[in-house]
């Protein structure tokens, strides 16, 4: 009855009075969603695959050239490229690993009876909320060896985080960590409220220690949604550009998004820089493909 009343059309409506079904009524809303996602996601994709058989550039009026897949050979068959790879792939491991230890640490220690428990949660989920390149410009101001609080908080003197070469990605990836572990953490909490509580009181009774409770019960069970959690992180660490391009200009904090930018807008490489933009696209999909091949795994057990 409610499903029929939710789908039939009121007879005094104006939609009725036109002859409008509910079915038109539907269309009106999903054609033009439909329409906006060709224009503006399908087309432009389809657009740029053309171009990177090409060698056009966008800073001159000369006819794209058909190059078949010369782009992709030059590509793959460049060292710095793959330096870039290399990049990106460490800092996608470092930033990655220290969101899903510090999120799901903090989900584990928030999920109790504790004091003002909303509103330190509300507290620690802002650092997500903010730009990416203002969180950029402030932790930029934090690392400053002259006046940055880090240094005088640490007693590190005049240490270069972002100017260290060494150190520069790994700062990068601290920043990436504190904006981005909260995300991990709201996940891990939905999946630690969801376990059901009478398999703690089984483990009391049965007088498991805590390390068994963790492995055997709280992990399995909340093992999906982070599974879900890595796969999103992992998508956007890759493709990270904002807070390396504003925290440092150093060789080791270019990630393939920040060479790709340059090959495009700087040496306006239009043609390269869209085959380069598919093979980053190509290696996200793969990746993903093997954490959602893993989490139905998990999700079977």
């Amino acid at each position: 009855m409610a499903t029929a009343a939710l789908t039939t059309l009121d007879p005094r409506s104006r939609a009725a009075a036109r002859g409008w079904s509910d079915i038109t009524i539907r269309n009106l809303f999903i054609i033009p969603t439909i329409l906006f996602l060709i224009v503006f996601n399908i087309f432009p994709l389809i657009y740029s695959l053309g171009y990177s058989f090409t060698d056009f550039r966008a800073s001159t009026n000369a006819a794209a050239n058909f190059v078949g897949l010369q782009n992709y050979r030059e590509l793959l068959n460049d060292p710095y490229i793959w330096n870039n790879f290399a990049v990106t792939a460490k800092y996608v491991i470092v930033s990655v690993v220290g969101q899903v230890v510090v999120g799901f640490g903090t989900a584990m220690l928030l999920n109790r009876d504790i004091p003002f428990k909303g509103l330190l949660t509300t507290l620690l989920l802002l650092p997500m909320m903010l730009s990416m390149a203002v969180v950029g410009l402030f932790w930029k101001l934090l690392y400053d060896p002259s006046f940055g609080i880090i240094n005088y908080v640490l007693g590190l003197g005049n240490f270069e985080w972002v100017g260290n070469a060494d150190m520069a990605l790994y700062a990068v990836a601290l920043t990436d960590i504190w904006m981005w572990s909260p995300f991990v953490m709201l996940l891990s909490l939905a999946g630690l409220s969801a376990v059901p509580k009478h398999l703690y009181e089984a483990a009391a009774i049965d007088r498991a220690g805590s390390f068994y409770t963790f492995f055997r019960i709280t992990l399995p069970l909340v093992a999906p949604i982070l599974m879900i959690a890595i796969i999103f992180r992992t998508m956007e660490a890759f493709k990270t550009f904002d807070l390396a391009y504003v925290l440092s200009t150093q060789p080791t904090t270019e990630v393939i998004s920040i060479r790709l930018y340059k090959m495009a807008f700087q040496e306006w490489q239009t043609g390269r820089s869209c085959a380069l933009a598919y093979i980053v696209l190509i290696m996200v999909l793969a990746i993903t493909n093997i954490y959602v091949k893993y989490l139905n795994k998990v999700k079977e057990r």
